[in-house]
């Protein structure tokens, strides 16, 4: 990471408990966050994090993509997902993504998710067809990874219209989070990955 000009890495850890205390002197823009540490397991690292800085932009990095990981570490909160064995150009531009704001999803966990959230649970969220029209152009291109600014300019709204719509996508998703909204939104069919 470090041989990237725009990128310096500040701390690393073995374990969630070192993980959370570094975060506390260091505040990272990003996190990587491996879903095995030494001191917990899958999910439950991920959440010690978000109960400690549920704001601080996440890209689980890892060697696990099952189905129920990758959905239930969308549903405590990350901005990305990613596996190892991708390119390292996709990891720097995941982490890139995400620090401007954006959601990561690898392409190699999207069937996986897709499957997981549409063929063994059933979500309660919108049904198809009610959010509006600029809500989906909206939650199309956060699809593509384009930042709120981004959005704004596109749309020629304001960055606090964009904040508000997806607001408003959530709720109606019931998406805890942007990743999530996107995924569930693929799965009803509103968007396409």
């Amino acid at each position: 990471m470090s041989a990237q000009p725009d990128f310096n890495v500040a701390g690393e850890a073995g374990s969630s408990a070192d993980c959370l205390e570094k975060l506390a002197s260091l505040s990272p823009d990003v996190v990587l966050l491996d879903l095995e540490m030494g001191d917990a397991s899958g999910v439950e690292a991920l959440s010690r994090l978000r109960d400690a800085y549920p704001d601080m932009p996440t890209i689980v990095y890892t060697a696990h993509g099952s189905d129920w990981r990758v959905v239930e570490a969308i549903r405590v909160g990350v901005e990305g997902y990613l596996m190892k064995d991708a390119p390292v150009e996709k990891l720097f531009d995941a982490v890139r993504l995400v620090h401007r704001g954006g959601s990561y999803l690898d392409p190699m966990v999207t069937s996986k998710v897709m499957g997981a959230v549409g063929g063994k649970h059933h979500r309660g969220g919108a049904p198809l067809g009610t959010l509006s029209t600029r809500e989906t152009s909206v939650l199309q291109m956060m699809a593509e990874g384009k930042r709120n600014k981004d959005i704004s300019e596109a749309l020629h709204i304001s960055e606090r219209t964009v904040k508000f719509h997806v607001s408003s996508m959530l709720g109606k998703l019931q998406a805890g989070n942007r990743t999530e909204a996107v995924v569930v939104a693929a799965e009803q069919g509103i968007i396409h990955l």
